[in-house]
């Protein structure tokens, strides 16, 4: 109980200090572009357009909302961060009472000691539920939360307190406007689950000496970077999920100076954009990554030029 607790009051600090890059990420994915961009360079000498950075947008947004204002929307996530941390732990719960009832069953001495690949799948499969679960039950705060920011853009104040926000949604789209991009989202979330700890599995198991001493520090590590790269992997899940969350729910969403939302465009310049931005920094301490950044470069270069975005009229 007492780490449940402790979890819960560790994952509400976190949140609260992510609310402001949370926030901005949310108004960049919807196209949201309130300051012109600059030209630069990237680390290949190309010449580009580059946006203001994080803390550019939180000044333009505390400039108009003050810093309080850099926190909006942050009681229906701490809503969403407490009710997933709950529901995932008691399905974990449920799943280990399990466990424990099997073992003290009739005829567990005849059971043979399962595999290190075959553990990983069962663990995998069982953390897919809770986190399936908990995605489940607290997609409408998250749903509330993303439309509370997001109407930022066109000064509206339609999703103010919680309740209120309820009793729109519910009027204006029903139950389902509750669950608004949740396919997306469960999708994102199972893929990249599955991603990580395959990927953990096989560098654990066939990369990794057994005989080193921090083995263990290792594994954690590794455990670390293939989350990172399957999150990558999946951004696009995220991003169409946020997208449709926040899709035809009011008139602020006209406002936005973004092109045209086809999956082809949508995708790949995004999620082409932020690999690039992520690995040009991870080069600077990993120079093996560096073709697969040049590779990302010249193909976010070609999906620019394939796909030009035009402004709607």
């Amino acid at each position: 109980m007492a780490d449940a607790a402790s979890q819960m009051l560790l994952g509400s600090g976190l949140t609260i200090l992510s609310q402001p890059l949370m926030y901005v990420k949310v108004l960049i994915q919807v196209g949201y572009e309130p300051l012109p961009p600059t030209i630069g360079r990237n680390i290949f000498g190309r010449q580009v357009c580059q946006l203001p950075g994080l803390f550019c947008y939180a000044q333009h947004i505390a400039s108009i909302d003050g810093k309080r204002g850099l926190f909006t929307g942050l009681t229906p996530r701490l809503c969403s961060g407490v009710l997933g941390t709950v529901v995932h732990g008691k399905v974990l719960q449920h799943y280990q009472e399990s466990d424990k009832v099997e073992e003290l069953g009739p005829g567990n001495g005849q059971k043979e000691a399962s595999s290190s690949f075959d553990r990983v799948i069962k663990e995998t499969t069982r953390d897919m539920m809770a986190r399936s679960a908990a995605t489940l039950i607290t997609h409408p705060f998250h749903v509330i939360t993303l439309r509370s920011m997001v109407q930022f853009i066109g000064r509206e104040s339609k999703y103010c307190g919680l309740c209120d926000s309820i009793v729109t949604i519910y009027r204006e789209e029903g139950i389902l406007g509750f669950f608004a991009g949740l396919i997306p989202r469960l999708l994102g979330d199972i893929i990249s689950l599955w991603l990580c700890n395959s990927l953990a599995y096989l560098v654990n198991t066939y990369a990794l000496d057994s005989g080193v001493s921090t083995m263990s520090e290792m594994k954690s590590y590794s455990q670390a970077v293939t989350g990172f790269f399957a999150s990558m992997l999946t951004y696009p899940f995220v991003l169409v999920s946020n997208l449709m969350a926040v899709n035809n729910c009011g008139g602020f969403m006209e406002k936005v100076s973004f092109k045209e939302r086809k999956i082809g465009n949508l995708v790949p310049g995004k999620f082409l954009t932020l690999s690039v931005y992520w690995l040009e920094r991870a080069c600077w301490w990993v120079p093996s990554l560096l073709p697969s950044v040049y590779f990302l470069d010249r193909l976010l270069e070609y999906a620019t030029e394939r796909g030009k975005y035009e402004p709607r009229k």
